[in-house]
């Protein structure tokens, strides 16, 4: 049975003035969900993912489970997976080469299967995003890499063991490479300078649950101690924190009172800071997040992207929206990829007053209003953002591309109709 139930969204029409009430359930992590489902290749037995989000994302990389073998099925709130044969000879190239996060699976099968051919996984436009920390990494851990036909091959002809790694730069990745590649392995695993983002933390634990030993999740020290085996479990992915950052601002653009539910507040708190910087009042409650918002955003000042704890990169876009009608100037600085400024000409053709230094900084005037028009979404954070621009504009605006958006979000539509929103997918 497949379980990719691929919508074909062609367009999102918004037509924008309306304050959003109400409330809506976030859902599961897509950042989160991708590593642990490549984890899910490392257990025997059924392992159990709540509240895994049905994106685009999440049905490619369960159909190259199922290419190398796996067995899943939609249960309930979540996906039940099975890995107990698997082979790396049928990962289909086309897949592969259209999601980033394919590249999980690197260390999950050299871990499994002591080799793999793939092919250069792609799927973002947002910059290069090198592999070599990833390769290197894997490298001191016994593994010989080469490249043939295009593909990458790699082999660990002792298996893979334990080390030492000290990593360059905190890459998210390159962290949940050597993590799965170092849970099965023989001896210690250290990692220095490892990535601290909420999605490694969970992807720790979920390796725990199946009987990983791991300290230091959260930290940017982690110790993986290597087991023969691990089990299958159940663990319930957490709450998806961009998706949760992209209604917070939309509602900051659009203004009114929303509440978040289990919106994961305290893996929030950078965007919740630039959030009140700019005018919107956030309350932390038991259900979630509860946000007001007045008619019309307030400048930041300065908005600069970094790795967590910081304001993440994959918030940029929608905050350049909410920008576009903040009274003033905002300078917006990204300091994580050199290609994330693909939305400031559809802002510009709905009336957005936008001057780009180069391709890490740019400069925002805010203008009393934005007028719909037909837009292309060119990325996924980029399509939020174009949607957002659409809540806060006169008329009606139409966004194209929405394939990018299904990426990171089940049903962005069905979201803010609940909170008022006139808005629909044909």
């Amino acid at each position: 049975m497949s379980p990719i139930p691929e919508k074909a969204t062609g367009e999102i029409h918004i037509r924008g003035g309306v304050r959003l009430q109400g409330k809506v359930k976030v859902q599961g992590s897509k950042n989160a969900a991708l590593p642990i489902l490549a984890a899910t290749i490392l257990a025997e037995g059924e392992s159990y993912l709540k509240d895994c989000p049905k994106i685009s994302d999440v049905y490619r990389m369960l159909r190259l489970l199922q290419s190398l073998g796996g067995q899943v099925r939609w249960e309930g709130d979540g996906v039940c997976v099975s890995t107990g044969s698997i082979t790396t000879q049928d990962m289909p190239a086309d897949v592969i080469t259209g999601m980033r996060s394919s590249l999980c699976l690197l260390g999950a099968l050299l871990a499994r299967c002591g080799s793999i051919v793939m092919e250069y996984p792609g799927g973002c436009v947002i910059g290069q995003r090198p592999i070599d920390l990833h390769l290197g990494a894997l490298e001191q851990m016994g593994v010989h890499f080469h490249e043939e036909e295009g593909r990458i091959c790699g082999e660990a002809p002792e298996g893979i063991h334990g080390a030492e790694i000290h990593l360059a730069l905190p890459s998210v990745g390159a962290t949940e490479n050597i993590l799965l590649a170092a849970v099965t392995a023989r001896g210690v695993t250290r990692i220095e300078g490892a990535a601290r983002e909420p999605e490694v933390e969970a992807l720790c634990r979920s390796l725990n649950a199946c009987g990983a030993r791991i300290e230091g999740a959260g930290s940017s020290c982690l110790e993986i101690r290597g087991v023969k085996r691990l089990h299958g479990a159940v663990y319930r992915i957490p709450a998806d924190r961009i998706v949760a950052g992209t209604y917070l601002f939309a509602a900051l653009g659009a203004g009114g009172c929303v509440l978040l539910e289990q919106a994961p507040c305290g893996h929030m708190q950078g965007v919740i800071r630039m959030a009140e910087r700019m005018g919107a009042l956030c309350q932390v409650t038991e259900e979630g997040l509860y946000v007001q918002s007045a008619a019309k955003p307030a400048s930041a000042g300065v908005i600069r992207t970094g790795v967590y704890p910081g304001f993440p990169t994959d918030m940029q876009s929608v905050a350049l929206a909410v920008s576009t009608i903040a009274p003033g100037e905002t300078r917006i600085e990204e300091h994580i990829f050199e290609n994330r400024f693909r939305v400031t000409e559809p802002l510009r053709r709905m009336g957005a007053d936008i001057r780009q230094l180069d391709s890490h900084c740019l400069y925002v005037k805010g203008t009393d209003r934005l007028h719909g028009q037909r837009v292309e979404a060119c990325e996924l954070r980029g399509g939020a953002a174009l949607v957002v621009a659409g809540l806060m504009a006169e008329g009606e605006t139409v966004v194209t591309g929405c394939e990018y958006i299904e990426r990171g979000y089940e049903n962005i539509c069905k979201d803010l109709r609940e909170l008022g929103v006139r808005i629909h997918s044909v």
